[in-house]
């Protein structure tokens, strides 16, 4: 996944994201859902029951195949060491299916325990994105715009190509997220991005390569390992997301994508009037000349979670009429910065990390 919608980064511990889930809990009641009186769970509950279900199936199944490997090794002792392994990974897949059952539940009772059907009707969408009729400033997605951004270690550039993928019916634009470590690509994703008649920047999908370079290959090219994480609304159950919301409340939750197993990030809203030194706890690894050029108290600030990877949580911040500019990982203290643009005269002016 993309840096405007990336995986959050995982952390040292679950308690700080489940610590979030729970009190997205209280941000405001839960919708209805499936009528008491059907007996058992809500719609949403029940998905994540479900789902808990599938992964330990796929853990049981992964055990069969491990024990499959383990089998045809000549050694007595290499083999005994495969089958502690096999164990041992088969223990914390477990013990990983429970926690993000755990964080799917508490995703519910914040969302509430209605199905999730989002609409995706191609009626309600923008099809002119060279002058759409309601743009989103906090989300501008101009054909040709590109925005970089650097990492301790990574380099990542965004840009909005002059391509559409039609997904169910709906025109969605190709942004092209490429990353780089060192001299080595290690992303390369094309995300497909909506626009709502509201302005609300709507997640329709995405293909997800990824790279890695081995020792010993002549010549040394990095070799396409996975597609993991690739996802297309209507396909094997996938629903479209809210990608950014319209016009964004505090204390608004909402599902980005949902793919289960796949792709299942969430947000909230933590503030729509952002500037440094209004929040203290929103300030933690922000650097403030970056904030200060962008921010007059009118920036946004999500925090992003999947219930993939209970422990991992970021906050991301977006200023008008630039998008996205920060990305922090509070737990890992991981920081990806804003570093150019050609969206807005400030791009020109952006601070030095």
């Amino acid at each position: 996944m993309e840096l405007a919608f990336r995986p959050a980064r995982r952390g040292a511990a679950a308690a700080l994201s489940l610590g979030v889930l729970l009190a997205l809990a209280s941000a405001r009641p839960a919708r209805a859902g499936r009528p008491a009186e059907d007996g058992g769970a809500g719609f949403c509950t029940a998905t994540a029951q479900a789902q808990h279900g599938a992964c330990r199936s796929a853990v049981k199944e992964a055990g069969f195949a491990a024990r499959a490997v383990c089998a045809n090794l000549a050694e007595e002792a290499a083999r005994a060491a495969c089958l502690d392994r096999a164990r041992e990974e088969r223990r914390e897949a477990a013990e990983a299916c429970r926690e993000q059952r755990d964080a799917r539940r508490a995703l519910c009772a914040a969302l509430g325990e209605a199905r999730y059907e989002p609409d995706f009707d191609p009626a309600h969408f923008q099809t002119d994105f060279g002058s759409p009729a309601a743009p989103n400033s906090y989300f501008p997605l101009a054909i040709g715009s590109t925005w970089e951004y650097a990492g301790a270690e990574e380099r990542i550039t965004v840009e909005v190509r002059d391509a559409t993928k039609l997904v169910e019916g709906v025109p969605c634009l190709v942004v092209n997220d490429l990353v780089e470590v060192g001299e080595d690509v290690a992303e390369d994703t094309d995300d497909w991005f909506a626009l709502r008649d509201d302005g609300t920047v709507v997640y329709c999908g995405e293909i997800s390569r990824n790279f890695e370079r081995f020792p010993g290959d002549d010549p040394p090219e990095p070799e396409l390992v996975d597609v993991e994480g690739s996802w297309k609304a209507g396909r094997d159950g996938a629903k479209a997301g809210t990608l950014f919301p319209g016009a964004p409340q505090v204390g608004q939750v909402y599902r980005q994508e949902w793919a289960p197993g796949v792709a299942e990030d969430a947000a909230r809203v933590l503030s729509t009037s952002y500037g440094f030194g209004s929040d203290a706890a929103l300030d933690e690894l922000v650097p403030q000349a970056l904030a200060d050029a962008l921010c007059a108290g009118d920036c946004v600030v999500t925090a992003e979670f999947s219930p993939l990877e209970p422990d991992a949580f970021e906050r991301k911040y977006y200023a008008p009429g630039i998008g996205l500019f920060l990305e922090v990982s509070p737990e890992d203290h991981e920081v990806v910065r804003l570093v150019g643009c050609d969206v807005d005269p400030r791009c020109a002016t952006l601070p030095a990390p």
